[in-house]
């Protein structure tokens, strides 16, 4: 009784509507998806576990901000990159060690995970490397927190431009294939990637094909899909 009503509560509270503009976040996330939330396209919606989990992520960097200025280093939370024109991203943290700038990216995850994490995540050092370039700050540092034991990692992320070009250039690459209209082709390693496990466009994406296609026709057989449900 009381579980529906909570599980409705969280269910309530998203909000999937379409995407203009890619986020920092995007890099290093499976093209499709984020082509498919540019076109809005029909997506199952989020386990209610799931968005308590993000919630509890939520909790836990509340609680090391806290600490960051209770510490009285010099820090600045929740950052805006200035405007870019496609792109668009938030930063945890800038944070003053020894009169040395870096920018902090928090990261909550189960001891499964963390037990195993012997080096960061590559899409986590995508992200904190765009955030080194729009902030032109040379050193950054990938905060990983184990949410069940509350130990903690961390790994320090030197700016790397050849790297921050090549992520740049992908994201230019993708607003080709969605001013034209052209699903991107599934991840080599479809459906075995972990992000095709947890993706809310892994439907449709079944539906696509693996190769790429034209949205507008790819746009109909959904339709017709629908229809006969």
């Amino acid at each position: 009784m009381l579980k529906e009503l909570i599980d409705k509560f969280y269910l309530d509270q998203q909000r999937d509507g379409q995407q203009f503009h890619f986020y920092i976040t995007d890099a290093g996330k499976c093209p499709r998806t984020v082509f498919f939330k540019f076109k809005n396209a029909p997506r199952a919606k989020m386990d209610a576990r799931i968005l308590r989990i993000f919630e509890r992520g939520e909790y836990l960097h509340r609680n090391i901000f806290n600490i960051l200025y209770r510490l009285r280093i010099g820090v600045t939370t929740e950052v805006s990159i200035p405007a870019q024109e496609i792109i668009s991203g938030r930063a945890d943290a800038i944070i003053s060690i020894n009169n040395e700038n870096y920018i902090l990216d928090i990261k909550s995850m189960n001891s499964m995970i963390f037990r195993n994490l012997t080096a960061p995540k590559q899409e986590n050092i995508y992200q904190i490397q765009l955030y080194l370039h729009y902030f032109n700050i040379k050193k950054g540092i990938l905060f990983y927190i184990d949410k069940d034991k509350q130990d903690i990692k961390e790994f320090i992320i030197n700016y790397n431009s050849q790297l921050v070009q090549s992520l740049l250039k992908d994201f230019e690459e993708l607003k080709k294939k969605i001013d034209a209209d052209v699903v991107p082709p599934v991840l080599p390693d479809y459906p075995d990637n972990w992000q095709c496990s947890y993706c809310q466009f892994r439907e449709i994406c079944d539906l696509c094909g693996g190769k790429e296609i034209s949205w507008q026709e790819f746009k109909k057989k959904i339709e017709s899909q629908e229809t006969k449900m």
